[in-house]
């Protein structure tokens, strides 16, 4: 394992179904601590990547609390079972990943990666890998790879995972765009947002002039997005699963065994679905989290809504979930990523949406886009405000955080741009830490 940055530090492990390693949880409720971040990261490939992630974030949280020594704060790093395709930038814990628009194939590192993140789907792999290097000009062949690549995604059969699969009731969200669509024009559709990932700089998605044409060859740059999204939506199910099964179990245990130790849930992308997800599983009466930071989102901007603008009698599967955090629900979104503001909603709309208007339609935004909507009372702030004024005792926030989560490359831009000293100290804003 890489160096950690801080100490006290814990790894806590989940497999698939939400099942935790039992000696690191009993080690966790051993801390001497006041306080306890604990940070589930998103798309990584292995512990050792998220480890790097992990030490990279933390780095600033000993100094800024130098002068407060009655603060005893311990760290812990949530793994479970993700991947991230090796082509995509991580500036700070992974530079040498930022580089040019990537190439369509899958390079051996990620066909290692998908190999082991969905076993006995070694053949399946070898074949996704074969036709986005030969790109075969045949309607038939995208065909054949849509079906591959959704065969990836299919929840295993008597699993847990296919229950949480929604941000919204699925009679209001419909099958995803990504899983049903025709996959020809699913790719055609990713190979032109693409083209538009390099040049999101407002806050409107870039996604509204869409014009289809061109040979079955350009529509192969789009494919290996739909593997990408396909891949993504499985890990999306698997957040929700670890959140609500492991992690929200894991911490009522924790109020029992601790009761005074103040948590601090942090999540980046899919692992801010993760630890969101962990508030259903929190036992009823326990009050240990303090605060819940979503860096960069990467589930519905509307889960949490009491009431959805576009289907008044149905609400986000978090619903009401903000009242299980002692203090604030705190979501950091960024215009430049591309990877929310112009793919996620074209992977998360309805099977047969017009594509030039999916980026306008609200429906499919996501959290890291544009911060939590539909919820009352809700704070919106810039990410100056937060730092010089503080942040609400409770309740939902948004905060921009577009000033320092800025850097990164196609295809997902500053997804992954989030080790910055102005993050942790929201963390901090958003716990009460140190005041």
């Amino acid at each position: 394992m890489p160096q950690m940055s801080v100490h006290p530090y814990r790894d806590i492990t989940f497999d698939k179904d939400g099942d935790v390693d039992s000696a690191q949880r009993d080690r966790l409720a051993e801390m001497d601590v006041t306080d306890l971040v604990m940070f589930a990261h998103g798309w990584n490939n292995s512990p050792s990547i998220a480890n790097r992630l992990y030490s990279a974030f933390f780095a600033p949280f000993p100094e800024l609390l130098a002068a407060t020594p009655e603060v005893r704060l311990g760290y812990a790093g949530v793994v479970w079972p993700s991947m991230k395709f090796t082509d995509e930038p991580a500036p700070d814990f992974q530079p040498s990943a930022v580089g040019p628009l990537p190439g369509s194939g899958l390079d051996t590192a990620t066909r290692v990666a998908l190999v082991d993140l969905f076993p006995g789907h070694d053949r399946t792999v070898a074949r996704l890998a074969q036709l986005l290097d030969e790109q075969p000009e045949s309607e038939d062949a995208f065909a054949e790879f849509g079906a591959l690549a959704r065969q990836l995604a299919e929840a295993p059969p008597g699993g847990l995972e296919a229950s949480f699969s929604e941000d919204l009731p699925y009679d209001e969200q419909g099958p995803p765009a990504v899983l049903y669509e025709d996959a020809l024009t699913l790719c055609r559709r990713f190979a032109l947002a693409l083209e538009e990932t390099g040049e999101v700089t407002e806050k409107e998605p870039a996604l509204s002039s869409f014009s289809f044409g061109g040979g079955l060859k350009k529509a192969w740059k789009g494919a290996k997005e739909l593997l990408r999204q396909t891949t993504y939506y499985a890990m999306k199910r698997r957040a929700g699963t670890v959140g609500e099964l492991g992690l929200g179990p894991l911490l009522g245990q924790l109020a029992r065994s601790a009761p005074d130790v103040r948590v601090h849930l942090v999540g980046h992308s899919q692992g801010a679905r993760l630890v969101s997800f962990a508030l259903r599983g929190l036992p009823d009466g326990a009050r240990n989290v303090k605060s819940l930071t979503l860096l960069q989102g990467a589930f519905s901007h509307y889960a949490f809504a009491q009431s959805l603008p576009h289907a008044s009698h149905s609400g986000g599967a978090l619903r009401a979930m903000e009242h299980r955090v002692d203090g604030p629900v705190v979501a950091c979104y960024s215009r430049h990523d591309s990877a929310l503001g112009v793919i996620y909603p074209l992977a998360s709309s309805l099977a047969g949406d017009d594509a030039s208007a999916v980026g306008l339609d609200k429906r499919w935004w996501a959290m890291g886009h544009n911060g939590i909507q539909a919820v009352r009372p809700l704070a919106r702030l810039t990410l100056e405000e937060a730092l010089g004024q503080g942040i609400p005792g409770s309740g939902c926030v948004s905060v921009d955080t577009a000033s320092v989560v800025r850097r990164g490359g196609p295809p997902s831009g500053a997804h992954s741009d989030i080790c910055h000293e102005e993050l942790a100290r929201v963390v901090l804003a958003a716990g009460r830490i140190g005041r």
